[in-house]
């Protein structure tokens, strides 16, 4: 019988790419029973799972507002941060501050914006998906 091919280390990376949308007119016409905390919250323990998985996973997050997009977390960036006891672990602290500065920022930039008033409620979805085919073509 032939032997198989030996599998490589870099086989066993995935990389996961999440696009949040934070866009608030979504959030708040939402039909479902889940609102935007208990999303966030749901997927940080999603998060922690796959990296749990293997710790190999790479993980980056992206999020999509009304009136920008940005990177809020990329694990190949992470520098091994231990969390202390009793403190949240690093992943969701740092991935709730971003998100948290990230929704400030596309709100403050709704704000200059508001001088021209828009009847636009989607949000840059359809921009962001740009960046997760970047992230994994960089691969």
């Amino acid at each position: 019988m032939a032997s198989l091919p030996s599998k490589q280390i870099s086989d066993d990376v995935s990389l996961l790419v999440v696009l949040i949308d934070t866009n608030p007119f979504f959030w708040s016409t939402s039909l479902s029973s889940l609102n935007f905390h208990q999303f966030v919250s749901h997927l940080l323990v999603f998060l922690d799972l796959i990296v749990l998985l293997s710790q190999l996973n790479q993980i980056v997050v992206i999020a999509a507002g009304h009136y920008s997009c940005d990177y809020i977390y990329d694990s190949s960036l992470d520098t091994n941060q231990v969390s202390r006891e009793g403190e949240l672990p690093t992943l969701y602290s740092f991935v709730l501050q971003r998100l948290e500065e990230f929704v400030s920022k596309d709100e403050n930039s709704g704000a200059k914006k508001a001088a021209f008033p828009e009847k636009r409620v989607s949000s840059l979805l359809s921009g962001s998906l740009s960046m997760p085919l970047c992230c994994i073509f960089s691969l």
